[in-house]
């Protein structure tokens, strides 16, 4: 990646790329998730409730991660999605995502950030202890019937 352009980017609702980021953002999707855990199909409408949010990584002008956030509640927010294109994994742009929505949601005060992940990925299990993250409990069933989660959070201080 010597001499390539790395940006990291907020998505805005006004932005002028929005359409292309998106749809950009939905392919990804789709390559990465199974169908039934894919929001690739309600992407858009997702984006524009006033309680998300979402960053974007691009190399060289090509969208290669997202991470997209909720807060349905003044004190917390949940990671919805956090994906690195395959190609792209292991160079820490997952982390950096990762960080600029913890970082967005501290900023706004945010008490507690939540999230699940699918025990047997290793990788992102490991990322989200690397980042204070701890387990809260397992839930039976999450992604289907012989699929389960942790549920995990990291709070902040509240002085």
């Amino acid at each position: 990646m010597a001499g390539g352009s790395i940006l990291l980017n907020e998505l805005h609702r006004k932005a002028t790329s929005w359409e292309k980021i998106v749809d950009e953002i939905a392919r990804l999707e789709k390559k990465i998730f199974p169908k039934h855990v894919s929001l690739a199909r309600s992407f858009d409408d997702e984006l524009k409730k006033k309680n998300s949010g979402l960053f974007y990584l691009e190399i060289n002008g090509e969208v290669v991660g997202y991470v997209m956030y909720s807060c349905p509640s003044s004190l917390c927010a949940i990671i919805k999605k956090l994906a690195v294109k395959e190609n792209h994994r292991r160079h820490g742009h997952g982390e950096a995502l990762l960080k600029a929505a913890i970082e967005k949601c501290r900023i706004k005060s945010i008490h507690r950030v939540s999230l699940h992940v699918d025990p047997l990925r290793t990788s992102a299990m490991h990322l989200y202890k690397k980042l204070d993250f701890q387990i809260d409990t397992l839930v039976k069933g999450y992604y289907s019937s012989d699929r389960d989660a942790y549920r995990m959070y990291i709070d902040f201080d509240k002085d």
